[in-house]
């Protein structure tokens, strides 16, 4: 088996195990190991090969991975949509009483019930959502 191709495996198995641990640091190591791959196709010497997987490696972990991982870590994530939903106004669709009903909101149907348990909202009605309970919307009357 030619060593070009060895360390292409090795480039190929370290990046398959990245997907698994998410820490960056065996992606580096597999780019160390694909500058040799091309080292192997050039010089064909392991002496060399290991000298250049071995540079290439930490020049990425020093240089390259905190970038990356500072670049990752600032990220604003998802937005909370649940919150972007409360005090929102929604329109019954379905009776809304205790343990029943439906309200269009933001263009979607949800299940809803009242913030009170004694109230009760007929179809049409607007009202204002509360809370987001799960997968249900608490609401109330619109004032």
């Amino acid at each position: 088996m030619p060593v070009w191709l060895i360390w292409l495996i090795a480039a190929l198995g370290l990046a398959g195990a990245e997907a698994l641990t998410g820490d960056l640091f065996l992606l580096m190591l597999s780019g160390g190991a694909l500058a040799a791959v091309g080292s192997n196709l050039i010089f064909d010497n392991y002496v060399i090969d290991g000298i250049v997987f071995l540079v290439v490696s930490v020049l990425l972990l020093v240089l390259v991975r905190p970038a990356l991982k500072k670049r990752f870590i600032a990220g604003t994530g998802l937005p909370d949509r649940p919150k972007e939903l409360e005090g929102k106004s929604a329109l019954v669709l379905d009776r809304v009483a205790r343990h029943e009903g439906q309200v269009k909101l933001d263009g979607e149907i949800w299940t809803a019930r009242p913030l009170n348990d004694n109230d009760v909202y007929e179809p049409g009605d607007q009202v204002t959502v509360v809370q987001i309970d799960g997968a249900t919307a608490v609401v109330q009357k619109v004032v």
